[in-house]
């Protein structure tokens, strides 16, 4: 099982890893769908940057909600929107240094109690998550994302 501040380190690192995954690359490189059906690398990023920001969304509700409830979205749907597929990831690069920073700092200041708060699952066949479990969740969620820009990667032609 991840520690906590293993899943703090992931969360911190993520940004950069991806800045060094993709240095270098060609708009073509980050669009073409080598490793079809999985996404390209460029809907990957975008996806990190559209699911974290939920996440932390998530985690604000869970500190100042009694009783948050999760709600589903469709992933696939939402990489398949302009944004996701056509956007420079740029933004999304962006927008991801800037959230892993301020998520780390919340983070690291949450108390014993405060890690243990639960959002509620949005269905009963649905666990509910603790923010120990949402940082530890997310913090795989980037690292199989960099996995998955590897094998897009490896895919790509010589």
């Amino acid at each position: 099982m991840q520690s906590r501040a293993e899943s703090i380190a992931a969360i911190r690192a993520l940004p950069a890893q991806l800045r060094e995954k993709v240095a270098g690359l060609t708009s073509e490189q980050l669009t073409a769908a080598y490793n079809a059906p999985e996404w390209t690398i460029a809907q990957n990023i975008h996806h990190l940057a559209d699911t974290h920001m939920v996440c932390i969304r998530r985690f604000k509700l869970i500190l100042t909600s009694p009783s948050f409830q999760f709600t589903g979205y469709d992933v696939n749907a939402i990489a398949e929107m302009p944004d996701a597929k056509d956007a420079d990831i740029e933004y999304s690069l962006q927008i991801l240094a800037g959230l892993h920073a301020r998520w780390a700092i919340l983070l690291e200041n949450l108390s014993e109690d405060d890690w243990a708060k639960t959002g509620i699952a949005s269905s009963p066949d649905r666990p509910d998550y603790s923010l120990e479990d949402l940082a530890r969740l997310y913090a795989r969620h980037g690292l199989n994302h960099l996995q998955q820009i590897q094998e897009v990667l490896d895919a790509m032609p010589a």
